[in-house]
This record gives structure tokens, C-alpha cells and sequence, in this order.
């Protein structure tokens, strides 16, 4: 009999993950803040919650895909919360990007009460949402990985299992994410460089794409600046979370991240400048609006 999923959290990333989880023939129960992310599972063949406490009733999964762990803990355990009705033995699958620190706490809290807990955050933005094909970073217990992996598979096409420990998972998403806001930093500001420089930035694109500085990055942020544009595919406002979780790791662990702590700075300019919630190539509006530059005009005046 096909599982019942619980799913809190129907957003950019959360609309595809479950409209997969329903192909695959997954009974889903969704809950959102906004109540038109609601309706559209409706459209797609699932049910709607009114609330945390509502999507976890009868579900042998609940999955949560909120921003930050404050808001993963409300869902949980605040008022009209998941856990008020959360089926005793029922896997939590925690998506929310959050510190390892953090994963450990709710670990702690679920045990109490009987729910076993997947540290299990995922990349591949929204395209990979949509499709199906994102990676999904988890840890956990093997009998709780047994119980979720038919909904990963669904949802991912590269499961990467780190092993029992809470907060294992957390720790390789932070490296992920790490990496990704200072490439992401450092292709606005070379692309905005060579466009200062009156180099044309198509041939920019085109050299670093096929030499050693390439990069996933690159090729995918670079044709968005390019074009203007900053429809959000994964927005600024993550970077500003996810580096900073970075660098209180880092200062836990007594471990300088100089080139972390840059990249934070520019995501956070862009987010004073207004482009919170657009595209993260928008970071490259920094380098334009302290330069006078303006990418994309340069692009075109040099392929013409």
C-alpha cells in the first residue's frame, strides 16, 4: 500500500517535490502558509491541510521544507504543530537547510516522543524540484532510511547516505552551499569585470565554459545575467541564511572562512539593494551599481 507523506512547506522547491511524490503514487497531505500553494497540490491529485497539525495526521512521513529552523521547529512542535498528531513511529524528513546544531536539537526532541528523525537537506534548486532529479544529502538511522527512501527516490536522482549520526547531512549541505555562494560571488564579479574592462562578456562566457575555471555556476548564472533575467531559480536571501550558518560553524570550530565571509557581504548588499527574493545571479547588480557597469548592455553592444 502506497505510503501517506505529510508534506509542510509547498514552495518553490516543495510545488515539484510533491507533485513527483504524487506521480509516483504517494497519497500526499499538504500544508502552506499561502494558501494558493495549497490549492495547486489540490489540482495535482493531492489533499489539503489547514495546518502542521493537519498534514501529519495518518502520515507515514512528514516531510519539512520551511526556510529556517526556527520555522521547522514551530511546525513541529508550536501550537496546531505536526507533532500533535504526528502518528507515533512516523519518520520526520527534515529538508530545511539548518545547521548541524540545530538538526541535533529537533533529533532530541522527536525521540521523546517516539518519531524517528532524517537529517536531509537537498540540492538541485528548482529545476531539479520539478524534475525529479535533485540530490538529496540525509542521515539517519537505517531503519528510518528504509521507511523514506521509496519518496526519495520520487523526488532525487542521487541519494547521498552519510551515515547514522544527525547532523551529518547538515554538514555536507553547509560545504555545498559554502562553495555555491562564493562561485556564485565570484562569477558576478568577473563577469562584471569584464564588462568594466570593455571585454565582451559573450566571449568571456564562452572561454571560461570551455577552460579550467568553468563551472556549474557559471554556465548556468552567467546566461540569466546575460538575458536580465533574475526569475528566481534560487534566490539571494538563501545565501544571506546559509553562509551565515557557515561561518558560525566556523567560528565554533576555531576555522577561518575569509573568502565565506566576502561572499556573505555581497549577497547581503544585494539584499539591502532590494534583491532579497530574486534570482542569486541578481548579486551581480552590486558590481554594476558600484561601477556604473552595465552587463547585459555590454553583452549586446558586443555581439552586434
Amino acid at each position: 500500500m502506497a505510503q501517506t507523506i505529510g508534506f509542510i512547506g509547498l514552495g518553490a522547491m516543495g510545488d515539484g517535490m510533491s507533485k513527483n511524490l504524487l506521480r509516483a503514487g504517494f497519497t500526499v497531505r499538504g500544508f502552506d502558509i499561502e494558501r494558493p500553494r495549497v490549492d495547486r497540490l489540490v489540482e495535482a491529485g493531492g489533499a489539503a491541510a489547514g495546518s502542521a497539525r493537519e498534514a501529519a495526521e495518518g502520515a507515514d512521513v512528514l516531510v519539512v521544507l520551511v526556510f529556517t529552523a526556527a520555522q521547522a521547529e514551530d511546525v513541529l512542535f508550536g501550537a496546531d504543530g505536526a507533532m500533535e498528531s504526528l502518528p507515533k513511529g512516523a519518520t520526520v524528513v527534515m529538508h530545511t537547510t539548518m545547521s548541524p546544531g540545530a538538526a541535533q536539537a529537533i533529533e532530541t526532541r522527536l525521540a521523546d516522543s517516539g518519531h524517528a528523525l532524517l537529517d536531509a537537506p537537498i540540492t538541485g534548486g528548482t529545476v531539479g524540484a520539478d524534475e525529479g532529479t535533485l540530490t538529496i544529502i540525509v542521515s539517519g538511522s537505517e531503519q528510518a532510511m528504509a521507511v523514506a527512501r521509496p519518496a526519495f527516490e520520487a523526488m532525487g536522482r542521487k541519494i547521498a547516505y552519510c551515515g547514522a549520526a544527525i547532523g551529518a547531512g547538515s554538514t555536507v549541505k553547509m560545504i555545498n552551499q559554502m562553495m555555491c555562494g562564493i562561485l556564485v560571488a565570484a562569477t558576478a564579479e568577473g563577469i562584471s569585470l569584464a564588462a568594466r574592462a570593455g571585454a565582451d562578456p559573450n566571449i568571456v562566457y564562452d572561454v571560461i565554459a570551455s577552460g579550467a575555471a568553468r563551472s556549474l555556476v557559471w554556465e548556468s548564472r552567467v546566461p540569466t545575467i546575460l538575458a536580465r533575467d533574475f526569475t528566481p531559480r534560487g534566490v539571494v536571501e538563501i545565501f544571506t541564511k546559509d553562509l551565515d550558518i557557515v561561518l558560525e560553524a566556523g567560528k565554533a570550530l576555531d576555522f577561518p572562512l575569509p573568502m565565506t565571509a566576502m561572499a556573505l557581504q555581497q549577497f547581503l548588499a544585494a539584499a539591502a539593494m532590494g534583491h532579497g527574493r530574486d534570482d542569486d545571479g541578481a548579486v551581480v547588480k552590486v558590481y554594476e551599481q558600484l561601477t556604473g557597469v552595465d552587463v547585459a548592455a555590454a553583452a549586446e553592444s558586443g555581439s552586434n
